[in-house]
């Protein structure tokens, strides 16, 4: 059984994503502001948590995430970051069933290619792993393949994202930018925001 090749990429972010939570500072202010207008630290973290591991999951298996889980606030675990990172091994496994990258997944009624909604949990993983990072004084690690990548999905999905609100107007950088810091750029995102 062969996984999809995209599965190691979507593995990669995961791994970033797991880095990321278990060097959160356990005395970091959750109160604390974000690069994500109408999110502090609390706020972000939850929804990082809830959709790039448990959605990523139950995308895979074309389940509905429950309410105890949307409305559960995973900072209140003090172990939320190893709880995160298990997790994250569960959802990567699910999508290593190429089954899994078939058919469509049903977004609200609307039924969208099960692919596209991988390479946007992928997203989903590095930006707000970024944020995560930037927020409480961490870094994210991505390979220059994984970054390129992104920055060709933030692409992609830019227009649904700005028309939603998930993304902002793109922010010029200097030349010579990372492929990392120009996906960030490309998504409104500006890789020189500091707390």
């Amino acid at each position: 059984m062969n996984a999809h090749p995209m599965h190691p990429f979507l593995a990669r972010a995961a791994s970033a994503a797991a880095d990321v939570a278990a060097a959160v500072p356990a005395g970091h202010p959750l109160d604390a502001p974000t690069p994500c207008p109408g999110f502090d630290t609390r706020g972000l973290i939850n929804h990082w948590v809830l959709y790039t591991s448990h959605g990523l999951e139950h995308r895979a298996r074309r389940v509905e995430l429950p309410e105890e889980l949307v409305s559960r606030d995973f900072t209140a675990d003090a172990d939320w970051r190893s709880g995160y990172a298990a997790q994250l091994d569960r959802a990567v496994a699910a999508w290593a069933d190429p089954a899994a990258w078939e058919g469509d997944v049903d977004l609200g009624g609307s039924p969208v290619p099960a692919a596209g909604i991988a390479r946007m949990l992928i997203l989903e993983l590095v930006l707000h792993g970024w944020d995560v990072a930037r927020a409480t004084g961490g870094r994210i690690e991505v390979d220059a393949d994984l970054a390129e990548l992104v920055g060709e999905i933030v692409a992609e999905n830019a227009e649904l994202y700005r028309r939603y609100e998930g993304f902002a107007e793109p922010v010029a950088l200097p030349d010579g930018a990372s492929a990392l810091d120009r996906a960030l750029a490309a998504s409104g995102r500006d890789p020189r925001w500091k707390a």
